[in-house]
């Protein structure tokens, strides 16, 4: 089952999500940047800046982050992204539209990270708000089989032990009991937010019904 997406047409989806969560976070208030979400200490003001560094980094500046950081590949994350939070929200806004359209990616990473790293902190982001943001399911499965496959970075959390199906799209893996649920369902299981998970598995059920 070929399920990766070919290069233009994944940059499509990139662009899409990060134009589509830009204009999100252009109409939020003061409050709502403070938000809290699940990924650790990061608030929605960490979430966004983080997604525009990337694109940004050059292999000096993640040289010095690194150093900065003691070697350690998760606290330099986290660190950029929350000194990059430190500036006014209009200009976390604009880095993340300006890289709209970029082709560039992080040292070390592909396109396929790129578009990872955009569709589930843009759930981070949506389920920390209480909003729904809908991900066309191509993408998300392009995301789901990168999850799946990945070896770098190693991830933080443990492949379930079921057998994953999506409804809305053709994809399957693993074995054991099975886990049916929306290909953006299981995608926020693989990244380890099984809260996230349940909410999209609860709203599928609802439109089912």
């Amino acid at each position: 089952m070929g399920v990766a997406l070919e290069t233009d047409e994944l940059w499509r989806h990139v662009d899409r999500e990060r134009t589509t969560l830009a204009d999100l976070l252009e109409g939020l208030s003061p409050e709502e940047w403070h938000t809290p979400t699940r990924c650790g200490d990061w608030r929605v003001r960490e979430v966004a800046a983080h997604l525009s560094i990337g694109a940004r980094s050059t292999y000096r500046s993640v040289l010095s982050e690194m150093v900065r950081a003691r070697g350690g590949f998760d606290r330099m994350v986290h660190d950029s992204a929350v000194r990059a939070a430190r500036a006014p929200v209009e200009e976390i806004v604009g880095h993340l539209r300006a890289v709209t359209g970029s082709r560039r990616t992080a040292p070390l990473t592909t396109p396929r990270e790129s578009l990872l790293d955009v569709v589930v902190h843009g759930q981070d982001i949506a389920l920390a708000l209480g909003r729904v943001r809908e991900v066309p399911p191509p993408a998300a499965r392009d995301a789901a089989e990168r999850v799946w496959t990945m070896r770098f970075p190693p991830r933080l959390w443990p492949l379930p032990d079921r057998r994953l199906v999506a409804t809305d799209i053709d994809w399957a893996r693993g074995a054991g009991e099975e886990v049916r649920g929306p290909i953006t369902g299981l995608l926020l299981l693989l990244t380890g937010r099984p809260e996230g998970a349940r909410e999209w598995f609860a709203r599928a059920s609802l439109q089912e019904g």
